[in-house]
């Protein structure tokens, strides 16, 4: 962990307990659902979302109950004595079970469903129990696998096909997905999908310059399309090479411009499920400073600006975090544990 990360921790840990509860809550609450099914005949459609979605079935929608396994894992790793540890470890044995991620696979397989944000957050949560020397962990990442693998296959059959990236503030960020999914793919720096993941975000993205970031955020964005790509960036590019490509990529921030990049967004309904993840924008624009903060050189002027964004963004929502709307409450608590991952 950085010591940026590692400050995050330490600022947050108070809150911790309370975002594991309502992560626990989360994964429990089958209703509201927000469902999209692709229908082949009729009855096709489950009858509840656990039907469908035997493990990831709460929390209002599929990768957001992702999430809240993840947060949950990542709680568990960092910061056992601050949450609930054994009621997290029983919650996982009664829902990671074999035949429940069987049934997820299955549902992943061969489809669009997901892409790439929820295939992300998945490997992401997998990358979490395979990188954790724990009994129980061992047990709950074999499960996993078939999940893992499915999305693995999906990843492998879109890539080489999908010509264009997407450059949206929502669930389609082609640069979002990647980013998670490579916690994962890095496990094995050789293999199939870590190197078809890196060679698309290289071949959709190293020649960017000039991005356009003044003209976020769009009024549902949880993602900064500017900030998630130079977040991969970071992972992708040699540490050398990096600070020139931010340079061309955006060449303002070390003065602070865009002004929009450095701007918490407003949120002025968090009812409005799609105003509400404007929320989410600012805990997301937080990680992403931080992590541009974390991978430029000692002794760069952006550095301290990266640091300063990072603060300002994450003030501005983590107040939201618990105890606001569900359209906010049922995902959110994963961005603020994001930055200190």
């Amino acid at each position: 962990m950085s010591s940026l990360a590692a400050g995050w921790l330490d600022r947050l840990r108070p809150e911790l307990a309370g975002y594991a509860r309502v992560a626990l809550d989360n994964i429990g609450l089958e209703y509201p659902a927000h469902i999209i099914h692709l229908m082949h005949e009729p009855g096709d459609f489950p009858f509840r979302p656990s039907d469908r979605n035997p493990v990831f079935y709460g929390s209002l929608d599929w990768h957001s109950c992702v999430e809240m396994f993840w947060l949950l894992v990542r709680l568990l790793k960092v910061a056992p004595d601050d949450v609930p540890a054994a009621e997290i470890r029983d919650a996982f044995d009664a829902r990671l079970t074999s035949e429940g991620l069987q049934a997820e696979a299955a549902f992943i397989q061969g489809g669009a469903s997901e892409r790439p944000y929820g295939w992300g957050w998945a490997l992401a949560l997998a990358a979490e129990l395979e990188t954790w020397d724990d009994p129980d962990a061992r047990r709950w990442a074999a499960s996993l696998r078939p999940l893992s693998q499915a999305i693995t296959d999906n990843f492998l059959r879109w890539l080489p096909v999908a010509t264009y990236p997407l450059r949206t503030g929502v669930h389609t960020n082609s640069a979002f997905g990647i980013s998670r999914a490579l916690t994962y793919a890095d496990l094995q720096p050789d293999g199939e999908l870590n190197q078809a993941l890196r060679g698309a975000a290289s071949r959709w993205f190293g020649a960017d310059e000039d991005y356009p970031g003044g003209w976020e955020p769009s009024g549902q964005d949880f993602l900064s399309a500017a900030l998630c790509e130079a977040e991969l960036l970071a992972r992708l590019l040699p540490r050398e090479d990096f600070p020139g490509w931010l340079g061309s990529f955006l060449p303002g921030i070390g003065g602070g411009a865009p002004a929009a990049l450095f701007t918490p967004a407003v949120v002025t309904d968090s009812s409005d499920g799609y105003i509400a993840h404007l929320r989410g924008l600012n805990l997301s624009r937080a990680w992403c400073w931080r992590r541009l903060a974390e991978s430029l050189p000692a002794g760069d002027p952006r550095v301290a600006v990266c640091e300063r964004a990072s603060v300002v963004h994450a003030e501005a929502s983590l107040e939201y975090v618990t105890g606001d709307d569900y359209m906010v409450e049922h995902w959110l608590a994963a961005y603020a544990v994001l930055l200190f991952s």
